[in-house]
């Protein structure tokens, strides 16, 4: 059973930084992408940064610049660098990662990042 951990979040002043790491367990895939998207209140989920199997990093056009993702130092994680906050960035952020052969997707249970003074 695929289990994916995130960690990190929380409350942040405007302009400041947070990590968020996300691990998974309890599979091994042939190649797989791992990300991020998030969810504001009354808005529908969006995507913020992806990691593809190839090691290609995709971050949404909006967060570049500030956000940025890359691999963890844990085997089978990836981690989401946020800096220069805003309170528009506040929202529950959830790690996803795909099968890159079934494209199965599995989602972390999600993470609240809340930017505010």
């Amino acid at each position: 059973q695929v289990q994916l951990v995130q960690s990190g979040g929380g409350l942040v002043q405007p302009g400041g930084s947070l990590t968020l790491s996300c691990g998974f367990s309890g599979a091994t895939f042939t190649s797989y992408a791992m990300g991020w998207y998030r969810q504001a209140p009354g808005k529908e989920r969006e995507l913020v940064a992806m990691l593809t199997p190839g090691e290609l990093t995709k971050v949404r056009d909006s967060l570049k610049g500030r956000f940025s993702i890359s691999r963890g130092d844990a085997e089978n994680s990836i981690v989401l660098q946020m800096n220069n906050l805003e309170p528009g960035d506040t929202a529950v952020y959830y790690c996803k990662l795909q099968d890159g052969r079934t494209w199965a997707e599995y989602w972390g249970n999600g993470t609240l990042v809340t930017v505010s003074s």
